[in-house]
């Protein structure tokens, strides 16, 4: 799972605009509860020089932000990006175009409020334009934030610009989920407002507005997505000869071990987090004779070397990646261990060569789902098993005696969901410098895992995959649909 949503628990609109009578502003409106959120500034309306603001205030537990982190749901500080998102609602009102929006941290508590009228702001009290809470007053009218203009709280500050005006608020807020998940920040939430610019202009940029975390579109709620890549890349199965013909990364390697304990993965004790060592054998069905020497890279640190150090991936993974020169010996058995103890011995790796084509390979596949049901439950975490085969495939005669027909490993592979009803894209493909919704595989192909209560109930939705291939993102035909329930 590389993906994981944590939606608001409060938030509200604030606004210094004028009611109906044009005379008096709605400063002690408060609109806590409405399912909408709303941003403006609406020039020379009341008067040749009148100016009227609306902003949103909105706040997440990052509590439990930390709490997953110490549990291991979520990777350390450096390893995962945190992205405040926000969903366009559509209106029938005027949207504006070619505008910046503003997300800052507030520096001030406020209360969200049980108001709902946006029209006259008749519901008053709590948080509104004038009063963070009951009988406390904003620092500044129109809520306090941090500016950004002192010492490093320029990393509090965040930024983006709307082409059409119809697009989602999406930033990317790490630095300061980090900092509130920390400590080192008191988290009163995001300030969400045009540009001081776009605020003091004598256009009218007029109206913007967001769903609320009390929407009735359970995709369309404000949340804050922890994206990260946890694929594993594992080449048991897909193990290759080093080579002149590709770049020296791609000659490394990697193999992991997997520490399942009555079906759950555990820490070996002595190992812990730390370094686990691992020692390549030749053999037919088992390892024989000597240790092989290796050559430098990856965990080998010389030529020669006869243990690769391995490392700790995750609680009970463990890894180690290098490449392997002996073209005499076709079948290599891992050993991992650590002192006097033997830890795991893997099965019989078969070693590929890469080679070279005399025309231009067209790569076609056909892909499948193995392992799909037509129901999940959104208290579940399922993991997906994803077949590939070449389009075309002719198997010999040895394999179609075979029961087991293997998989073709595609380095890179991307998952995406949408809802069948609209096609709305609920996970789409996370490339990029991110990969967060890249698959991993082994021996027996590529797989991910998900946690499905990213998905809502009673609803259809279909997952599809895109392949990378010769350095373009090609999306497969194959579509596989199922029910959350």
């Amino acid at each position: 799972m590389a993906i994981k949503r944590y939606y608001a628990t409060k938030d509200n609109t604030i606004t210094n605009a004028y009611k109906a009578n044009l005379q008096t502003r709605g400063v002690s409106g408060n609109m806590g509860q409405s399912d909408i959120l709303e941003v403006f500034h609406i020039y020379a309306q009341a008067s040749t020089a009148s100016s009227e603001l609306s902003r949103v205030l909105i706040q997440f537990d990052t509590s439990t932000i930390n709490t997953d982190r110490t549990n291991g749901v979520i990777p350390a500080s450096g390893s995962v990006s945190f992205f405040l998102t926000m969903y366009d609602a559509e209106h029938t009102q005027t949207t504006p175009k070619d505008y910046t929006l503003m997300v800052s941290a507030v520096s001030q508590s406020w209360d969200e409020g049980v108001g709902l009228d946006m029209e006259e702001y008749s519901d008053i009290g709590v948080s509104n334009w004038i009063s963070a809470s009951n009988g406390v007053a904003w620092g500044d009218q129109g809520g306090s934030y941090i500016t950004g203009t002192s010492g490093d709280e320029t990393k509090y500050i965040f930024t983006q610009s709307f082409d059409t005006g119809f697009e989602n608020l999406e930033v990317n807020v790490s630095p300061l989920i980090e900092d509130w998940i920390s400590g080192d920040l008191d988290n009163y939430g995001f300030g969400v407002r045009l540009t001081g610019s776009d605020e003091s202009s004598t256009n009218s940029y007029y109206t913007k507005m967001f769903f609320a975390r009390g929407s009735q579109f359970f995709h369309k709620r404000p949340v804050i997505e922890a994206r990260w890549d946890d694929s594993k890349k594992d080449n048991r199965g897909d193990f290759y000869l080093s080579s002149s013909l590709v770049p020296a990364s791609d000659n490394l390697m990697s193999l992991y071990l997997y520490n399942v304990v009555r079906g759950e993965l555990k820490d070996i004790p002595s190992i812990g987090t730390g370094s686990i060592f691992v020692s390549i054998y030749s053999g037919s069905t088992s390892p024989t004779g000597d240790k092989l020497g290796l050559p430098v890279g990856g965990g080998v640190v010389a030529d020669g070397d006869l243990n690769i150090t391995g490392t700790w991936v995750e609680t009970g993974i463990y890894s180690c990646s290098f490449s392997y020169n002996s073209s005499s010996v076709t079948t290599i058995f891992d050993v991992w261990h650590s002192g006097s103890n033997d830890y795991h011995t893997g099965s019989a790796i078969s070693i590929q060569t890469f080679n070279s084509k005399n025309y231009n390979l067209d790569q076609t596949y056909v892909s499948k789902v193995t392992n799909m049901r037509s129901t999940y439950s959104r208290n579940e975490r399922a993991r997906f098993r994803l077949y590939t085969r070449q389009k075309d495939w002719s198997p010999t005669i040895y394999t179609v005696a075979s029961n087991a027909i293997e998989t073709d490993i595609i380095d890179n592979t991307y998952y995406r969901f949408t809802r069948v009803s609209d096609n709305l894209d609920v996970i789409p493909f996370g490339t990029g410098s991110l990969n967060h919704t890249r698959l991993s595989y082994d021996t027996s192909g590529s797989y991910f895992d998900i946690e499905m209560d990213l998905f809502d109930n009673d609803t259809v939705y279909e997952l599809s995959f895109a392949y990378l291939i010769n350095g373009s993102y090609v999306e497969q035909p194959e579509k596989f649909r199922f029910r959350v329930e």
